[in-house]
């Protein structure tokens, strides 16, 4: 009886206050890989409960902005487009641009959202940030499925670069968590950032090759405008899918390309370190 009743010597988990920057414990994230698809399962569930339409939100809303941006650009501003159907240019810029904003606008909010769940229970906080990707990559993929239909019907066939989709979207993602990585630190303790955040994301659409071509900008402001991590991006993400039509090939500005992946590798490494510096605090602030 008395060996049943004996407690062990260690308890099974400590959990002591970091200084300073706290390494990003990735083991202790796969420790938890459970509540991390359970979270993003949630957040997909919680999406489209109760909505008549549904997962064709999803598709809806992008074919509205771009028919939008069909008649502003394309019909009353007649945008060159070097050679690639408006209605297609848009609707693949903002394939990228939703994948970007979603992720960003999620990721900087879940901590409040969820803030009964983290003031209670220990768990790495990193894991609420992170789920929110998998709901950006499902509506991202529905998207997508309707860009090969409008493809199809436009007699559109992508070229070998298509292959590159993958690594596009991947660094569109990792600049958009990173910096929602610093956001939803910085909300936990000043709510005024999930007011300002739309706002300059707002500005950032129309300051990114979205609804019209890099080309189309001045030369002269040009370099600046490709200071933007975005722009560059979004160039070779469009560039990926029409090679084969236009002069997309040549439209892409590749120094920009590699400035923007060292700006989505130097913000995601930036954000969790930040996020971990900050995370001590969450609990007692939240």
């Amino acid at each position: 009886m008395e060996d049943i009743l004996e407690l062990p010597t260690k308890p099974h988990l400590v959990i002591q206050p970091t200084r300073g920057w706290a390494a990003i414990n990735l083991p202790e994230i796969w420790q938890f890989r459970d509540l991390l698809l359970t979270l993003a399962g949630r957040d997909v569930k919680l999406r489209y409960r109760q909505t008549a339409l549904g997962v064709i939100w999803v598709v809806l809303q992008p074919l509205l902005a771009a028919g939008i941006f069909s008649f502003v650009f394309g019909k009353v501003a007649r945008m060159d487009t070097d050679g690639i159907p408006y209605f297609l240019f848009s609707y693949g810029g903002l394939l990228g641009w939703n994948a970007f904003n979603s992720t960003l606008g999620k990721a900087s909010t879940c901590l409040i959202q969820n803030s009964q769940l983290i003031s209670k229970v220990f768990f790495p906080r990193l894991i609420v940030p992170l789920s929110t990707v998998f709901s950006t990559l499902i509506d991202f993929g529905v998207a997508l499925s309707m860009m090969v239909v409008l493809m199809a019907l436009n007699h559109v066939v992508p070229g070998l670069p298509l292959l590159l989709l993958p690594l596009w979207i991947l660094l569109i993602l990792m600049l958009a968590i990173g910096v929602g990585l610093f956001a939803a630190a910085l909300t936990v303790s000043y709510r005024d950032v999930q007011f300002v955040l739309p706002v300059l994301l707002q500005f950032l659409l129309y300051a990114s090759p979205v609804a019209y071509p890099s080309s189309r900008v001045p030369a002269e402001w040009r370099t600046l405008y490709m200071l933007n991590p975005l722009a560059g991006l979004l160039e070779a993400f469009r560039w990926s899918m029409f090679s084969t039509i236009g002069k997309r090939g040549d439209g892409v500005t590749w120094w920009a390309v590699g400035y923007g992946a060292a700006c989505a590798l130097v913000a995601l490494v930036a954000g969790a370190f930040a996020f971990k510096k900050m995370e001590r605090r969450f609990a007692d602030v939240i």
